[in-house]
């Protein structure tokens, strides 16, 4: 027996998965994470608290998170409060609580590509209809063009990513108001990489006050180095928190990630020390290949789309080959690359002249 004999539902059919290899090679580039572990200190102290609660995971963990969403508050600012921040497994559990909550059956949700490619995935196991609306060739946004999609289209839920993956292009808070004034149902902008952005680009939290279809969505995986604890969190009015608690499952969010994630807000001016050393690195990383010839994008991300390759597939393995794994993905002829270490990236740019000779 296989797939294809399974009673899966027809809408299902034929669709890939979700994945990026996973290849043990020396410099992994392919997924996004912060290159730099946690230090002995932060290891010692998740230590410690695990042991504290381990003689209680006979019991199950606080359903609502309480303590955790405080703290992701109080992190993220701008006069948020516990009941206006939710957490779940990883940002894509959060989008799917989203997707649970306001869409479904007859309902429709609008993305701009190139974008996140779980955005199309996690709206079709909702049952939920995608609508795919377009980038300009730069992979800025019109919000004329935009505007216009959403008028057309009506969609229940529209899907806006800032800094966009995997092209790293950062929306301009005039764009994001106009998709608001627009949108008649929830706006989701999905700032995973918002720590990287360059100084005074400006998050949607922002606009939170005046706008309550808003949700803004992060995640502890990127620029807080902890992709491995799966813990992701959103802001938005109390109400949309409110409509979420009647999709989650119960007690989904576990004693460990909660003290992880915890620990992690206790430790977030180390984790969060070498995001500027990731932002020279990267801005040094699309200087270093335009010098090359090649096309690059804005970043305000930690990786660098670039290209173009008549045939990328052969670029992708021949630095595979050379023991650099980055990404193959995003529009055909470009390829994405992770902002890793100083030494990382120095053996990147020696296999990728290889390469191109």
């Amino acid at each position: 027996m296989n797939l294809d004999d399974l009673p899966i539902r027809d809408d299902l059919r034929g669709k890939s998965p979700y994945g990026a290899p996973q290849i043990d090679v020396p410099v992994r580039l392919n997924t996004n994470e912060n290159p730099y572990p946690p230090s002995p200190e932060l290891v010692a102290d998740l230590a410690e608290a695990i042991r504290a609660g381990a003689g209680d995971l006979n019991r199950y963990p606080d359903r609502d998170a309480t303590e955790l969403r405080a703290g992701l508050a109080a992190y993220l600012g701008h006069g948020l409060t516990t009941e206006q921040v939710w957490a779940a497994n990883g940002s894509n559990e959060v989008l799917q609580q989203i997707l649970q909550a306001f869409g479904g059956h007859g309902r429709t949700a609008m993305g701009f590509e190139p974008s996140y490619s779980m955005h199309p995935i996690i709206t079709s196991g909702t049952n939920t209809e995608w609508v795919k609306a377009s980038r300009e060739e730069d992979f800025s946004l019109d919000p004329g063009k935009a505007v216009a999609a959403i008028e057309e289209h009506r969609p229940d839920i529209v899907f806006l990513a800032s800094p966009n993956n995997p092209t790293g292009t950062a929306q301009p808070i005039e764009t994001i108001e106009a998709v608001l004034s627009a949108a008649t149902g929830m706006v989701v902008v999905d700032e995973a990489y918002a720590e990287f952005a360059r100084a005074g680009t400006p998050s949607a939290l922002t606009l939170l006050p005046a706008h309550p279809r808003l949700i803004v969505t992060r995640t502890m995986s990127k620029a807080f180095a902890m992709a491995g604890t799966r813990l992701g969190y959103l802001a938005a009015h109390p109400a949309v928190v409110e409509a979420l608690l009647l999709v989650r499952l119960p007690y989904h969010l576990s004693t460990l990630t909660q003290t992880a994630a915890r620990v992690a807000l206790r430790h977030r001016d180390e984790l969060l020390g070498t995001v500027d050393a990731l932002r020279r690195e990267r801005d040094g990383t699309v200087a270093w290949l335009r010098s090359k010839g090649l096309s690059v994008a804005d970043s305000d991300a930690n990786f660098v789309l670039f290209g173009r390759f008549p045939d990328r597939r052969t670029v992708w393995e021949g630095l595979l080959a050379a023991g650099v794994l980055i990404r193959e993905v995003g529009p055909p002829e470009w390829l994405r690359v992770s902002i890793g270490t100083g030494e990382e990236m120095a053996a990147f740019r020696a296999a990728l002249e290889g390469v191109l000779q």
